[in-house]
């Protein structure tokens, strides 16, 4: 599933609406940033730790999704698509980056076995206890678990915030795509400066 990392892009380039996050209604998504996928996210984590630290000052929940298999049981379609090279819980591969990690909390981890964060996780039931009403996305694959988990929070009626320079994937051209579809459709881009001038601007806590 991993390959060579995207280059990071602009939210200027694709913005068609603009808006600023609500910091009181605010939820951030850090999507499997794990071993598996660190050639591709090495060059986000700065901006990545950036958007944490940035929630974490404005007390915005943050959440960390870890993908793995437990058995074939829960493979699905992601068996036949990837030819079985998927991430094994109890594996190196299935651990959260060591930068990521230290900034995480068991309880905020979120454990997946597809795209979408929201299929069959506990995740709705921890952005209801917090009364969260929008979400951030940040993490690997830009064009797989980041969008398919935008998709789906749109859907379920959430407002949807994408990163540009804090997501990332194996392809350029599939990074972008993901940003067109994004902007035109289901989310507001954002990108670190955006996003604190935003936080900033309705006022951190």
């Amino acid at each position: 599933m991993a390959s060579s990392p995207s280059k990071c892009s602009s939210y200027k380039k694709y913005e068609i609406r603009k808006r600023d996050p609500n910091p009181e209604a605010a939820a951030l998504l850090v999507i499997d940033l794990q071993n598996y996928f660190y050639s591709v996210a090495k060059p986000i984590l700065p901006n990545v730790i950036t958007t944490i630290n940035l929630c974490r000052q404005a007390s915005i929940p943050v959440f960390f999704t870890r993908h793995n298999h437990k058995s074939p049981a829960d493979y699905g379609m992601l068996g036949e698509w990837w030819n079985n090279d998927l991430i094994l819980d109890g594996t190196l591969d299935a651990e959260l980056i060591p930068e990521i990690e230290r900034l995480s909390k068991p309880d905020e981890v979120v454990e997946k076995h597809t795209y979408s964060a929201f299929e069959d996780t506990r995740l709705q039931g921890l952005l209801s206890e917090k009364g969260v009403e929008e979400v951030i996305i940040t993490g690997v694959m830009t064009n797989m678990c980041c969008e398919t988990t935008a998709r789906a929070a749109f859907v379920k009626g959430y407002r949807v915030f994408f990163s540009t320079d804090a997501t990332a994937t194996s392809d350029p051209e599939l990074h972008d795509a993901t940003l067109k579809n994004m902007a035109n459709a289901i989310a507001y881009l954002v990108d670190c400066e955006r996003l604190q001038q935003g936080i900033s601007g309705n006022g951190m806590k």
